[in-house]
């Protein structure tokens, strides 16, 4: 059961903080008047704020039974930030909230990463994660779109005249657009795509596009950071995207090793 705690524990202290900052984003986007939605993206912030720092309250000496309700509460609030996400959503593509700075897919891109979120913890606490082979094909689609609205944001959050970066940021999101479109090619071919060659091949292709992506951010982060660069890039937004191509690296990894350890049947091999 260790493994059920650290990995709750893991993807609690991670996402909470990503949640937590999607609020923020969230409010900087709204129009002055927005009022009510500018209440409710604070009172999201504060609530993963706090679940942020409770989770770092917790460790792996934690009895399960405590992390499993934990998890539950947060799944709650994953599931309710996820509401208002999609609900704003909503009123930005009826032109309800004309003049806020939300881009409508950056709304739905964060949208997607607490339905990822909310998802996992339910995967957990019900102890039903995916077989290795799925999730090695399930979490690249999900990230490499991730990756690839990366790019775009950064493309269209550059003053127009960074023209070389824009143009790199160009680049890595139709890089990125064609890992994930190749994703969904070997996910439509299960289970037969899901050789250890394959998949192995796979997670390499991606892991090269991936840190070259992440170094990119890094650059860029540094830049915004120093003034060195013109753009709309609020610096928080900056590592914010940095940290999660991080996180991505860091699950590929695993499922590198994962892969080069496994000689018979991966399926019973939770990831």
């Amino acid at each position: 059961m260790d493994a059920f705690v650290s990995r709750s524990l893991d993807e609690i202290r991670f996402w909470s903080r990503i949640m937590k900052e999607h609020s923020f984003f969230l409010g900087l986007g709204f129009r002055a008047e927005d009022t009510q939605l500018i209440t409710e993206a604070n009172r999201f912030y504060a609530i993963f704020e706090d679940i942020e720092k409770r989770s770092h309250e917790f460790n792996i000496e934690t009895d399960p039974y405590t992390i499993k309700e934990f998890n539950t509460e947060v799944q709650n609030a994953a599931t309710n930030i996820w509401a208002f996400k999609r609900m704003v959503l909503g009123l930005i593509l009826q032109c309800k909230l004309p003049g806020q700075t939300n881009f409508p897919l950056l709304v739905d891109h964060i949208s997607r990463e607490a339905n990822y979120f909310r998802n996992r913890l339910g995967e957990l606490n019900s102890g039903k994660l995916e077989p290795l082979p799925d999730a090695i094909i399930d979490e690249n689609v999900f990230f490499l779109k991730i990756m690839a609205d990366h790019a775009k944001f950064i493309g269209h959050l550059l003053d127009p005249s960074e023209r070389k970066l824009v143009e790199q940021a160009r680049e890595f999101s139709n890089d990125f657009d064609m890992l994930m479109f190749q994703a969904i090619d070997l996910s439509h071919m299960r289970p037969q795509s899901q050789t250890v060659p394959l998949l192995s091949q796979f997670v390499d292709e991606n892991r090269v596009s991936v840190k070259s992506l992440r170094d990119f951010k890094k650059t860029a982060r540094d830049l915004i950071d120093e003034c060195r660069i013109k753009s709309i890039i609020h610096p928080l937004l900056a590592d914010h995207v940095f940290r999660e191509a991080e996180r991505f690296l860091f699950i590929l990894d695993m499922f590198d090793q994962s892969l080069s350890g496994v000689k018979v049947n991966k399926r019973e091999i939770m990831h």
